[in-house]
């Protein structure tokens, strides 16, 4: 009986899809790596959005939506708008919007340049909703976070809070 628990539960958790996320993004720290790999380049590395290749990004600290909706956004794009699509696929064998290609007209949205994978777009969706969403203005610490404690792209935020100097945190 004893041989049969040990694999049946590592197979649970193996399927598990907090696990499977954790395994393949790294928790935290890897939900900010797969938004700084898809996201940045248009949302910028706060996420208060601005100009991208596909236009004005929205900015996710003001977004209304929720995880779901987030991921959904991720995986299938905006239609009619420059927010590209990161699920390979979408469109194509997965309908988005309950839609496909041949539905979309001129309203189908970009494919992304980076595409990603089930357990990165919730990674995304994760991060946006934990990190970004409903946050004021960016901080010294979440610029630090994002780039470094030294990193000179910090350094307005430093002049905001009163500290000239990069100082080493976490």
């Amino acid at each position: 009986m004893r041989k049969l628990l040990l694999p049946a539960l590592l197979a649970g958790l193996l399927a598990s899809p907090a696990w499977a996320q954790g395994a393949r993004t790294g928790g935290g720290e890897g939900d900010l790596a797969v938004f700084k790999k898809a996201c940045s380049g248009c949302h910028k590395w706060h996420g208060g959005g601005g100009g991208g290749y596909g236009g004005e990004a929205l900015s996710l600290r003001k977004t209304q939506l929720d995880k779901e909706q987030v991921a959904e956004v991720v995986r299938c794009g905006r239609p009619g708008t420059g927010m590209p699509y990161h699920l390979r696929g979408a469109y194509d064998t997965v309908k988005c919007y309950d839609s496909l290609k041949a539905d979309m007209g001129s309203s189908m949205p970009p494919e992304t340049a980076v595409f990603l994978r089930p357990p990165e777009i919730d990674a995304v969706a994760t991060y946006v909703v934990t990190q970004l969403k409903g946050k004021g203005e960016p901080t010294l610490e979440e610029c630090t976070t994002f780039f470094g404690a030294t990193s000179r792209a910090c350094d307005i935020y430093r002049k905001k809070e009163g500290s000239d100097a990069p100082t080493a945190s976490h």
